[in-house]
């Protein structure tokens, strides 16, 4: 007898130029993902809600102090993944909140994709 995966809180982050991508991605992987929590920033939440008629819990602007608020949210274990699809051709004024999320991600072992590739690995996982 085969037993259900509990669900996953999976937070679903994008900078401005990699939204598309990950709107698409989210497009392609929309069965799996709908057995999980979904969390995400503000905008990136706005556009997949609307798009694909999802209901991503969104946390905070990226900017505005959104990445920090989800690497608390890693902090006190309300996080099991992370998918950021990460614009590294361009500079980011909130560096540091980035760095911040990702350093407090990889230091409570929350599987972290940053690219499309690596977002289908951890959710099949």
């Amino acid at each position: 007898m085969k037993t259900s995966t509990p669900a996953k809180a999976i937070a679903l982050v994008a900078h401005n130029d990699r939204k598309n991508a990950l709107l698409e991605w989210v497009k392609n992987n929309r069965e799996e993902l709908m057995k999980h929590r979904l969390i995400g920033t503000t905008n990136t939440c706005q556009l997949i809600n609307s798009v694909l008629e999802m209901e991503v819990e969104s946390f905070g602007h990226g900017p505005e102090g959104g990445d920090i608020l989800l690497a608390a949210k890693i902090l006190h274990n309300e996080v099991d993944k992370l998918i950021f699809f990460v614009d590294m051709q361009s500079p980011h004024g909130h560096e540091h909140d980035i760095q911040t999320l990702i350093r407090t991600a990889v230091i409570n072992n929350i599987p972290i994709a940053l690219n499309p590739a690596s977002a289908t690995l951890i959710i099949n996982e």
